[in-house]
């Protein structure tokens, strides 16, 4: 009872802040973060596999398909999280991980900071939020099909349990070949990746988790600024049409 009560707490103190972050502070400290993910070094954690023993480094910015020039982040922060694309689903990430103790410690540190302003973003966590006597399939299959973005933490314990592997495969289910599911790995060797992620980009938390939790941000936001820009164009070709009717 009271530990249901302390997380209650802590969601509705959360949700406060975010509330209360003015306007202009909250679009100057999202669009700061996101320049500085920009600029994080080739020899950042973000990664590709491949059927070599060797991993590609990339930046985050050509990995992201974030133009190399926009040194500044031009994105419409304020716009993108207001928009109501982003509004059409509950969450903006589930995170994906194992029923290990560790591992739950590090997708609850991860959610932390994606739920905190600036950032306030929908997370969904598995042994936090779901309904206490709901199926387990149906909850872990509502969450990933009503959130833009799936964050899956693969560590040892997460290939090892089958409920993670149905979470990998409803997730690219969700949403095949595109970048709305982030492999996170941490403590894996190479060989261990799973297979059927092969050909998908993973941010690698095992050394810097700090950088990774930036680079996860910059994901998300990239996938709701894509949405927002998809959004805008449907407006305009609908607009035009009725015009020509």
């Amino acid at each position: 009872m009271h530990g249901w009560m302390r997380k209650l707490k802590s969601k509705t103190s959360a949700f406060l802040q975010c509330k209360e972050a003015s306007q202009d502070d909250y679009t100057s400290r999202v669009t700061n973060e996101a320049a500085s993910v920009e600029r994080l070094s080739p020899s950042s954690n973000l990664v590709v596999s491949s059927s070599s023993s060797s991993l590609l480094s990339l930046s985050s910015s050509s990995a992201l398909n974030i133009p190399a020039s926009s040194s500044k982040a031009h994105l419409p922060v304020t716009t993108t999280l207001s928009s109501a694309a982003r509004w059409s689903r509950k969450y903006d990430v589930v995170v994906c991980h194992s029923s290990v103790e560790r591992d739950i410690e590090e997708a609850t540190r991860l959610v932390a900071f994606l739920e905190v302003a600036p950032r306030c973003f929908r997370c969904f966590l598995w042994h936090r939020d779901s309904i206490p006597g709901a199926a387990i399939a149906t909850e872990l299959s509502r969450a990933i099909q009503d959130s833009h973005c799936k964050a899956l933490l693969i560590t040892p314990h997460f290939i090892q349990e089958g409920w993670c592997k149905y979470m990998v495969q409803q997730s690219l289910a969700a949403g095949p070949m595109s970048d709305r599911t982030i492999p996170l790995i941490q403590n894996l060797p190479h060989d261990q990746y799973p297979k059927v992620l092969q050909s998908v980009f993973y941010v690698d938390l095992s050394t810097n988790p700090d950088r990774g939790y930036k680079l996860v941000c910059s994901s998300v936001l990239k996938v709701l600024h894509d949405m927002v820009n998809t959004e805008k164009i449907v407006e305009v070709d609908r607009t035009r049409f009725d015009e020509d009717k």
